[in-house]
């Protein structure tokens, strides 16, 4: 069963059908009780009718019974002997004795003991009671049948003890007929084996129409997906429904996943875009050279060659950093000393235009973790663009505080406009007077930086520096020196 739908109904129904079932029982058992304490109380009080007059010393064949004929009556004596039954009963259970036929036996006021013949009265106190009585406990119930006048059914017996004047005790079994119990349980039972199953496909289908509405929205937002995968249009975005539920919360959380991933596949389409054109530039001069060379061996330009061969080495080098970047590739934990890190790139840059000043602190307590190849690559970044924008200065400082260590970079040249400072930092993007010279990078090295430093932990921001030019920051936290 794979539909929601029918899966909610079915449970639903199942949940309710148990329900029902449960208190149907429930009902049930209650009624039979109540109505079966009522059969007993009846039957108790026609017992003790009947007992009252076996007090009063009635004879068997004097009780009145002609007003127990809802009502059977058997009574017996100490023996468990049979010595009255009420009119037209012809068979009986769920009593003392199942006989319906009186025996022989002598009158109820009479004593049944051969001892005391003589009739002398004791007088040890009375133990013999100077009249009946009828016991005061409560009665034992039984359920059986009786058959009378030729039509048997169940009653519910209650048996009351009763004790004539001459001692002798006596056993009262009336019965209340149970027809009025069973025929109210019987409708009951009936009313529940017809209502149960409407009111369960009357549940199951509000259950269904209701989860149906519930999951519309859901529908049109599969549609609106699968439409979406099939045009590979990223632009569209699924319906959001009024309502404040889970599903409107589905569909807002689905459209800014699809703004997320329109807005990478958008870079990575301008990424792809913007390489394939930065490396059409050199791969074209440099195949231009070489046929040039081919076919007029006196013209080839060797160091053009090389130059392009090597600006197109370092945008593939860049290239690859950035694939491994995006890849999620994390730096290492080594620690290093960012200040040595410093001192040894400006010793390696012995070709720049414009010589590095260095301010490094001696203490060496300039501690960070991570890779050290990545954080050589954003220090000679930031260096390189210091060294294409500055006029006469370019200088590269290290701190250290209580919150990480800083590299400052800093030059002398046009610096940064503030609308543009966030903007450099994306790849492939060069400030116009960047593009007008030749020696301009790929625009990746500022996006290469930024992109390390947060791997790092670090920021990477640019200000505007107090000769003018631009003012570089990068920030990191410093070594745990407890490792």
């Amino acid at each position: 069963m794979r539909s929601v739908r029918a899966r909610a109904a079915l449970g639903a129904t199942l949940v309710v059908a148990v329900a029902l079932i449960g208190a149907g029982l429930a009902v049930l058992m209650v009624l039979r009780a109540n109505l079966t304490d009522q059969a007993g109380l009846q039957a108790e009080v026609s017992a003790r009718e009947v007992a009252g007059q076996l007090a009063l010393d009635t004879a068997y064949g004097a009780l009145d019974l002609d007003d127990e004929e809802d009502h059977p009556v058997q009574v017996t004596d100490e023996k468990g002997r049979v010595v009255a039954v009420s009119k037209d009963l012809e068979a009986i259970s769920g009593t003392e004795s199942g006989v319906v036929r009186p025996v022989p036996s002598a009158p109820a006021g009479a004593s049944g003991d051969d001892d005391d013949d003589d009739g002398d009265d004791r007088d040890d106190g009375g133990s013999r009671p100077a009249r009946g009585e009828v016991s005061s406990d409560d009665p034992d119930f039984t359920n059986g049948t009786a058959t009378v006048d030729g039509h048997t059914a169940d009653y519910r017996f209650a048996s009351v003890e009763a004790t004539t004047s001459t001692g002798v005790t006596l056993t009262v079994h009336a019965g209340a007929p149970l027809a009025t119990e069973q025929e109210a349980v019987g409708t009951v039972r009936g009313a529940m084996l017809t209502g149960l199953p409407v009111l369960l496909v009357v549940v199951a289908g509000v259950t269904w129409l209701v989860t149906r509405r519930a999951l519309r929205p859901v529908e049109g937002i599969r549609r609106e997906m699968a439409a979406i995968t099939a045009s590979e249009d990223l632009s569209r975005r699924v319906p959001e429904p009024d309502s404040r539920d889970e599903i409107a919360r589905l569909a807002r959380t689905t459209n800014e996943t699809l703004t997320v991933l329109e807005a990478s596949v958008d870079r990575q389409r301008r990424f792809v875009a913007d390489a394939s054109h930065e490396l059409r530039s050199p791969i074209a001069s440099l195949r231009t050279q070489l046929e040039v060379g081919a076919a007029h061996p006196e013209l080839l330009d060797v160091p053009g060659a090389v130059a392009d061969t090597v600006r197109l080495q370092t945008l593939a080098a860049d290239l690859l950093l950035l694939a491994r970047l995006d890849a999620g590739e994390k730096p290492g934990r080594t620690p290093l000393d960012l200040g040595a890190l410093v001192r040894e790139e400006v010793s390696q840059r012995l070709g720049d235009r414009i010589p590095v000043t260095v301010s490094v602190p001696d203490t060496g307590d300039c501690e960070v973790n991570g890779s050290r190849g990545q954080l050589a690559r954003v220090i000679g970044n930031l260096l390189d663009n210091a060294e294409r924008h500055a006029e006469r200065l370019v200088a590269v400082s290290v701190s250290a505080d209580a919150n990480g260590v800083s590299v400052e970079v800093r030059d002398d040249g046009a610096g940064v406009p503030p609308d543009e400072r966030e903007r450099i930092f994306e790849r492939f993007v060069r400030l116009d007077d960047a593009r007008s010279r030749d020696d301009g990078g790929a625009g990746l090295g500022l996006a290469i930086a930024r992109d390390v430093a947060t791997r790092h932990g670090g920021t990477l921001t640019v200000d505007g520096a107090a000769e003018g030019g631009a003012l570089f920051r990068l920030r990191l936290p410093g070594a745990d020196r407890a490792h």
